[in-house]
């Protein structure tokens, strides 16, 4: 037999969800057939599955060890998300770790993202950030193993493998679901910056359509509407440069894929470093004099909605920044092109 007490961060779901994730391997028919026969009780009574949890439900199962071992799924045995304590890609350890962490609390952990690390996997075997950030949480304390059957941390906001800057992770079930709304609904400020070719004059507002080509994992731009297009909008604003880049602040009013790299370039401004969409001269250069191997795109800043639901009502209008890495500001310097380590003027 096991009891299992229901935790704040499992609480509001159904009983047969949290059932399914907990005994993962086990058939819908085998759980209800078990709260049937009163195998599986909660708070002692009989129940079916339809009941919303509160925490510090007791839910209990009169089952074997063996029966509950066997249709619980492998997750939680052998090296959980990869090796923990593995050097993660251009970027420098702090008090927490591995992870440059800008802020945290109880509900939410704000990372500053190293360009050539993936958000999520692309496939089996990957580490991304979601894995650093278990292993982070794990590593501290912050996070029981056994909880990971029913609730599992996750970024909030994901950014291109070589975008660097601000990633959003919910830790509770209340951090997690209302980040990912404020970033759904696009109320959360989103602010970037990055370096690109030629000389850009005055702030403007841009707006077109963007379709995405899966097979090759690029987006085209166009001014007006066609097939399984999606409308885009991007707002930049010159900082400072020089003859050849200029450094821009851009507002991302849409979120789509690849979308500042693409509008830019469509714009005739390409990103420096970035092969996929820019100049493979301009990019060749950028190599040989700084060693850039990717796009010099960053998330810089995020303001938070002033006003936020509990228990996140203390987090309105928060501002989050994270400083450009060490080698966008390497090569701003190199280019005479002065900022502050912040990013502001």
């Amino acid at each position: 037999m096991q009891t299992l007490t229901v935790t704040p961060n499992e609480a509001g779901q159904r009983m047969d969800k949290l059932l399914a994730k907990y005994l993962d391997q086990a058939g819908k028919g085998f759980l209800y057939k078990m709260m049937r026969k009163k195998n599986i009780t909660l708070n002692g009574k009989k129940c079916d599955g339809s009941e919303h949890l509160a925490e510090g439900d007791e839910i209990q199962l009169f089952l074997s060890d063996e029966t509950i071992s066997k249709f619980q799924g492998s997750a939680l045995s052998g090296p959980l998300f990869g090796t923990p304590g593995r050097a993660l890609p251009d970027t420098k350890k702090n008090s927490s770790g591995n992870l440059d962490i800008v802020y945290e609390d109880s509900h939410i952990l704000v990372v500053n993202k190293p360009s050539g690390m993936l958000s999520q996997k692309a496939k089996e075997g990957d580490m991304s950030l979601n894995e650093y950030i278990l292993n982070y949480l794990i590593d501290s304390g912050g996070l029981p193993i056994s909880q990971l059957r029913t609730f599992k941390p996750s970024i909030c906001n994901r950014l291109d493998r070589n975008t660097s800057g601000l990633v959003v992770a919910g830790k509770s079930l209340a951090g997690l679901q209302i980040m990912n709304e404020v970033f759904k609904d696009r109320s959360i400020h989103k602010y970037y910056q990055c370096l690109v070719s030629g000389k850009v004059e005055g702030k403007q507002l841009i707006a077109g359509f963007l379709k995405k080509n899966e097979e090759t994992n690029t987006v085209s731009i166009y001014p007006l509407e066609v097939e399984d297009s999606v409308p885009i909008m991007t707002e930049y604003l010159p900082l400072a440069g020089n003859d050849r880049f200029t450094l821009l602040r851009v507002t991302l009013i849409t979120g789509r894929s690849h979308q500042i790299r693409a509008h830019l370039s469509s714009m005739g401004h390409p990103i420096a470093g970035d092969y996929k969409y820019g100049s493979r001269q301009v990019n060749d250069d950028m190599k040989k004099k700084y060693k850039v191997r990717s796009q010099l795109l960053h998330s810089w800043r995020l303001e938070l909605p002033k006003e936020l639901p509990a228990p996140l009502d203390y987090l309105g209008g928060r501002e989050f920044i994270a400083p450009l890495p060490g080698q966008f500001a390497r090569v701003l310097k190199g280019e005479g092109i002065a900022v502050t380590p912040t990013g502001k003027l």
